[in-house]
């Protein structure tokens, strides 16, 4: 029996890359590359695509391969997605949800701490040898028993927020309805949670839904002395905003594993000295990448056997 063709857009690693290549014939597209470079007869056997990365994969992509019925993203968001147009073309689309809220929640609370005793900054100041020159490292902030506002109650913010319990913190958030299964304080109003709080943590899902609902006021709102963190889309925030308070002192500071442009962000970022950068890795550890790979299989998997998808989103 002939293998179903597949693209594979974008790059994985060889625990990935070997089963699909294995259990399909397998195409290969870089996530900005011309789809209609590749020769028409080729694009006319791709049924499904296997999609990572952080560029759009819209209409014009989608339409490039008149036979495809499947996208399977390796990733919870699925914003880069024009969903409304794969629904329009019957294209099922599948994610990779719950395997990875361990690992963000991990991350964001990993660089709270980080952020706020200055972690890199006193290991620079140890490896430098300042230490034995100019003297103890400058005091830090302390971080149990702080409020912190949670924007987006979902799987990954809610696990960020059991995390923080363990902090002794106050737990304040924002969601479009209250959550019954929970006490904590909840807030209709972004901006007002910001001003409730010393610490913000920013975990909603992307697209048009969410695009600058983290608004300027809601960064002011979190003031001189306020930290904010980022672990969802950069498109979440008015990043433009985002930059002239950190600038300015407006904000205390950022810690951010998400940006615009990734990766090529902002070169403002790169001269602050309040910011904590990661380059969007929250979910880069080697367990929960080998088990996102694995549910993507098993995605396609289903598709070609014609039956459910395990996480089908569209």
């Amino acid at each position: 029996m002939s293998k179903k063709n597949i693209l594979i857009i974008g790059t994985y690693d060889d625990w990935d890359r070997i089963p699909m290549e294995t259990s399909y014939e397998a195409h290969f597209m870089a996530p900005d590359d011309d789809p209609f470079a590749i020769p028409l007869a080729t694009r006319e056997k791709i049924e499904a695509i296997a999609f990572r990365g952080h560029s759009f994969l819209g209409c014009a992509k989608m339409d490039a391969f008149p036979n495809l019925g499947m996208i399977a993203n390796l990733g919870v968001g699925y914003d880069t997605i024009d969903v409304a147009h794969a629904k329009i073309r019957s294209i099922k689309v599948s994610n990779t949800p719950d395997v990875l809220t361990d690992d963000v929640a991990d991350l964001a609370v990993g660089m709270m701490i980080a952020k706020m005793r200055n972690i890199t900054g006193a290991h620079e100041w140890v490896s430098s040898g300042n230490w034995g020159r100019k003297g103890d490292f400058g005091l830090q902030r302390k971080v149990t028993g702080k409020r912190v506002g949670i924007a987006g109650l979902g799987r990954i913010g809610e696990a960020v927020a059991r995390r923080l319990i363990a902090f002794n913190m106050e737990i304040h958030y924002y969601a479009r309805s209250p959550k019954n299964h929970v006490s904590w304080h909840y807030h209709d109003d972004i901006a007002d949670l910001a001003g409730a709080v010393d610490i913000l943590f920013v975990t909603l899902t992307g697209g048009p839904a969410t695009k600058g609902i983290v608004t300027r006021q809601a960064i002011e709102a979190l003031g001189p002395n306020g930290l904010f963190i980022n672990v969802s889309r950069g498109t979440t925030v008015d990043e433009g905003a985002l930059l002239d308070a950190l600038e300015s002192g407006a904000l205390g500071g950022a810690a951010l594993d998400v940006y615009l442009n990734e990766p090529y962000i902002d070169p403002r970022f790169m001269q602050l000295n309040n910011v904590l950068l990661q380059p969007h890795q929250s979910s880069g550890t080697f367990e929960t990448r080998q088990t996102m790979g694995k549910l993507q299989r098993a995605n396609l998997a289903a598709y070609f056997a014609g039956e459910p998808l395990p996480t089908q989103v569209v």
